[in-house]
């Protein structure tokens, strides 16, 4: 953030009236320059010495397009540090919020014009704020001049901040929706960062738990989405999508029905519920850009985790085959990709022709998951508690040994 350093006795913000004052009437002849500028300087001092500095930054704000256009970046940044401090002087929360609108949306007027230094001058004046939502107000202005502007790449690593942001900003749910879903929208054009975009829509569609079915509705088209691209995602295993009411709506809507079923058999069923659904809906899954042939590998995969997950640690090597529908000879390169993919930690018994589970990935984490957590979680810790009882007693006679020993002695 830069900081504004008094090198003469002119207020900072009367030195920016008249600089800009002189370039915009530059070209209008001396009399009529002498003029405007003698009557905005006029104008500026009032409101410094009536402390009106909402209608100062208005009166500043003016000819921001037209010095965009004609000063080097260096001399706009330093104008605008001197507009944005002015934020500090308000004198209410109010104030700051409506100065903040307005520097904020002159700043985003045009976008593709010098859009890294916009969005630079955006964050310097969010680091100026104290009212959380005026900082939650101005970086919803940054993420639309980011897009606008084509500089996403200047805002995604403040994304890694997000949940710190959320506490600090404190806003409602109807903000974090599109704050969400503004992320979302942005990193689905970037594939590299689309388990970033799923997760930001998850988020999205999270908030939507017992409003009427009016304002329910407004996500079904997010939640087709959101269905789609878990659908499609060749590394994504597990989602939380099944339970979330924003989703389950599309259960009993008549457009949307076969998505929810979809999502239902990739969750919680095998692929031979799949190849079914497939041959029934052949056409509506193209619709959607699904192809068969990427559902059915990572319906295999999936089929392979649900495997390990319910069968007693050992898997024979033929309800493998029969499960995935693939060969004998196929039946150990679907299980090194469920390790590779992660969905396994096992062992290939290859003369008995059992695979040896000790980890399998849930596809799910719903209530059954969390109460085997907890059941795990207490044996545990009952072991922990046996072993520490039997280091103690030890404890106990080693002692009494080394007591008995030096008494004789």
């Amino acid at each position: 953030m830069a900081t504004i350093v008094i090198t003469s006795e002119e207020d900072p913000s009367l030195s920016v009236v008249r600089f800009t004052s002189e370039l915009s009437w530059a070209d209008a002849g001396p009399e009529v320059l002498a003029e405007e500028v003698s009557g905005l300087c006029r104008q500026a001092e009032t409101c410094i010495a009536n402390g009106q500095w909402l209608d100062l930054v208005s009166l500043m704000l003016t000819p921001a397009d037209l010095i965009f256009s004609k000063l080097s970046e260096k001399d706009l940044e330093c104008i605008f540090t001197i507009i944005c401090n002015l934020v500090t002087k308000a004198t209410s929360l109010d104030e700051e919020l409506e100065m903040a609108k307005r520097i904020s949306t002159k700043i985003c007027q045009q976008p593709n014009d010098k859009p890294a230094l916009r969005l630079k001058i955006l964050f310097n004046l969010y680091n100026l704020l104290e009212n959380p939502y005026c900082k939650f107000y101005v970086y919803m202005k940054a993420l639309d001049l980011a897009v606008s502007g084509k500089v996403t790449e200047n805002i995604l690593p403040s994304f890694k901040k997000m949940d710190s942001f959320l506490k600090d900003w404190n806003i409602g749910t109807v903000d974090q929706r599109k704050l969400f879903l503004a992320i979302s929208n942005m990193l689905k054009e970037n594939k590299s960062m689309s388990k970033d975009s799923f997760n930001f829509l998850t988020k999205y569609l999270a908030t939507f738990s017992s409003e009427d079915a009016s304002i329910m509705s407004e996500a079904k088209g997010e939640a087709v989405r959101a269905v789609v691209e878990f659908v499609k995602a060749p590394d994504m295993f597990q989602c939380d999508l099944l339970d979330m009411p924003a989703v389950i709506q599309l259960e009993q809507d008549g457009n949307y029905a076969l998505v929810y079923q979809l999502l239902k058999i990739f969750l919680t069923q095998r692929l031979d519920a799949y190849m079914d659904f497939q041959a029934a809906n052949s056409a509506s899954l193209k619709d959607y850009g699904l192809v068969h042939e990427d559902c059915i590998t990572k319906m295999r995969l999936m089929s392979l985790a649900d495997l390990g997950s319910i069968e007693s640690g050992e898997i024979p090597y033929a309800v493998v085959k029969d499960t995935l529908r693939v060969e004998d000879d196929e039946v150990e390169l679907w299980i090194v990709k469920a390790i590779a993919a992660k969905l396994l930690d096992c062992k290939m018994d290859q003369l008995n022709q059992i695979v040896i589970v000790s980890r399998s990935s849930d596809r799910l984490f719903g209530p059954a998951q969390w109460i085997a957590l907890q059941s795990k979680l207490s044996m545990w810790r009952g072991n922990i508690a046996s072993v520490i009882t039997t280091i103690q007693a030890n404890k106990l006679v080693e002692d009494a040994s080394q007591g008995t020993a030096q008494g004789v002695a």
